[in-house]
């Protein structure tokens, strides 16, 4: 089978490698579709913090069963499924208490071990998640930053009636509109400096969306929920200026998550943040049950994940999708590897 490496950043080998044996706990899959992550892109220009190199990418994916090891039941041949990337120890205390997307020693797949990049991929069975019959392979590749939003709109807790405004229309910040509208929010505002952006926010059921180039987020804010303001803000951008919009804004006593990663170390006003007793929360990746609600709203038509697919690369043509996302910053939203394009 073809494997694909990343030796260096912006240089990927394709290798020839045996295909694996599943161990007796584990389920070989054939992948199918791979969704380009914006911390890929980081592995790509060598700017991700945390991952060395060789490495072999890819955790956003679908696949279909070809064989289950030997301690393996409830799977069959053919039945399209989904990885959650995440590798764990189970014996340090997040881990033990039910959260091990906290692991002390978390590694996820692409990143600090091996990814599902290739042709065929071996892994425990209780990392892989059913996916049902109707979905399609390429939107079984979006479950995943699909469950990174359900996770973060769980962070607040009960949506339902709030008001809520998210900083950055990416693939995220998109995804997260229509999660929270989806699990009962009033009222969505998003803002972003991109308008094809923040079109596809509107076209996906945002009931707002501003270009803070032309209008000061406060001011929006203001415009779209009155006084009172949101509920709750989810910066989707992560940096200072949206952070910084985010606290000066934000309603005395409110919430504001922040959900994106933020590239260098922050340098935000915790003094107002502290003056209007401000709830900063977080948000890290995701838990089971967040991709068990993620397949469940999509398959109810909740959520609308081919609006954000932008293009499709070949298997042999990463490095042109990593160019032609670097090409399409304000556009490009979910760009897919197509491992096997025979089906969709």
């Amino acid at each position: 089978m073809i494997q694909q490496v990343m030796t260096a950043p912006k240089t990927i080998e394709y290798k020839r490698v045996p295909v694996p044996e599943p161990g007796e706990d584990q389920i070989l899959v054939k992948v199918m579709k791979l969704g380009v992550c914006g911390s890929d892109i980081h592995v790509y220009h060598g700017t991700h913090p945390f991952t060395s190199y060789p490495v072999t990418q890819g955790h956003e994916m679908s696949a279909k069963v070809v064989k289950c090891g030997s301690g393996v039941t409830g799977f069959t041949e053919g039945q399209k499924v989904t990885i959650e990337p995440q590798v764990y120890c189970g014996k340090c205390y997040p881990c033990l208490h039910g959260k091990y997307n906290l692991c002390e020693d978390l590694k996820v797949m692409g990143f600090q071990t091996t990814g599902v990049a290739s042709e065929y991929f071996a892994v425990d069975a209780s990392k892989v998640t059913p996916l049902p019959d109707h979905m399609t392979f390429n939107e079984g590749a979006m479950i995943e930053p699909l469950a990174v939003t359900v996770h973060a709109a769980k962070r607040f807790g009960d949506l339902n009636g709030k008001d809520v405004a998210i900083l950055g229309a990416g693939t995220i910040g998109n995804l997260l509109a229509q999660t929270v509208k989806a699990l009962g929010a009033s009222r969505v505002l998003i803002t972003d400096v991109s308008d094809h952006r923040l079109e596809l926010a509107k076209m996906a059921g945002a009931t707002f969306a501003v270009n803070t180039q032309h209008k000061d987020f406060g001011e929006a804010m203001s415009e779209c929920f009155g006084p009172d303001k949101a509920d709750v803000i989810y910066d989707c951008a992560g940096n200072d200026i949206t952070m910084g919009q985010a606290i000066k804004y934000a309603r005395k006593g409110s919430v504001i998550i922040l959900v994106a990663v933020f590239g260098k170390m922050a340098n935000v006003d915790l003094a107002v943040l502290n003056d209007h007793e401000l709830d900063l929360n977080t948000t890290m990746m995701y838990r089971h049950d967040d991709y068990a609600d993620a397949i469940r709203l999509v398959s109810e038509g909740k959520i609308k994940l081919k609006l954000l697919m932008s293009q499709h690369f070949p298997f042999d043509r990463y490095l042109d999708a990593y160019e032609y996302i670097d090409r399409n910053r304000e556009t490009s939203m979910k760009v897919l590897i197509d491992i096997d394009p025979s089906e969709e």
